[in-house]
């Protein structure tokens, strides 16, 4: 079944209909969803969401775009969060210098305090990485060395996806590959080893054609699994059966849960 490894179920774009859209998710074929926190009230939230779902998990941290709102208490709550059995990340981290709505410099010192707190819980990263490619590789280079995790909403080259592939990482692909002009992804996908993919909607954002512009949910991500099988010339179930095995060795999910 598909295995959606990065969506924001807490966001208010659900408050009408989360429960009854969720319910739906395994009739719709989406067998596990992985909810991804962003800001410090988003950490507590996303565990409790996923405390109340069997197939649902959470990923705990603060994104660049929030981590004006971390001191060293707000980090210490959020640290408590991960000895809760249905958090399998710390995320999403990293650097955003599309909005720059934090300096750079805070942005760095909070991605290398969260990536420090994922080694020292043995816990995968989610990294968010926008116009920021060369000081993104060169933190993780420093300070993520041994670890496993994903490149969320992989948005760069194919030579800087080989470089992450080679430190063990995972390319997170979802909706914006089915876009027309989405060349440089559908590069990205071509060259990578299927093995080293995984499935995301980052919903309720960039919903794939013919969606584009609207709410997304985790039923639309078969949209996003038969673009892929379509660029790498292999069949639909195969890239579903081959992501979701990658998912979840991403997590650790096999090892820790029965779902």
């Amino acid at each position: 079944m598909i295995f959606d490894t990065h969506a924001h179920y807490d966001d208010e774009q659900f408050d009408a209909d989360r429960e009854e859209l969720l319910h739906s998710m395994q009739t719709g074929g989406v067998g596990t969803i992985v909810n991804i926190s962003a800001s410090c009230d988003s950490c507590r939230t996303v565990v409790e969401l996923a405390g109340r779902y069997p197939f649902m998990y959470a990923a705990v941290g603060i994104h660049p775009d929030h981590v004006g709102g971390l001191d060293e208490k707000a980090f210490s709550k959020m640290e408590e969060l991960l000895d809760n059995r249905k958090v399998v990340a710390v995320g999403e981290i990293g650097l955003d210098y599309y909005w720059d709505n934090e300096s750079h410099d805070l942005q760095r010192k909070w991605f290398i305090r969260q990536l420090e707190l994922a080694r020292r819980h043995n816990l995968p990263v989610v990294i968010h990485s926008r116009d920021a490619a060369a000081d993104t590789l060169e933190v993780m280079k420093e300070h993520a060395q041994g670890l496993k995790g994903v490149i969320h909403c992989f948005s760069y080259s194919r030579e800087l996806a080989r470089e992450y592939v080679k430190m063990g990482f995972y390319i997170g692909v979802g909706g914006v590959v089915t876009f027309k002009n989405a060349k440089k992804l559908k590069e990205v996908v071509e060259v990578t080893p299927l093995t080293s993919i995984v499935l995301e909607t980052d919903c309720p954002y960039l919903a794939p054609e013919p969606y584009r512009g609207k709410r997304n949910n985790s039923l639309y991500i078969s949209y996003v699994a038969k673009e892929i099988a379509r660029i790498k010339n292999v069949d639909y179930d195969t890239v579903v059966r081959q992501t979701e095995a990658n998912a979840i060795e991403l997590y650790g999910i096999s090892d820790n849960f029965v779902v």
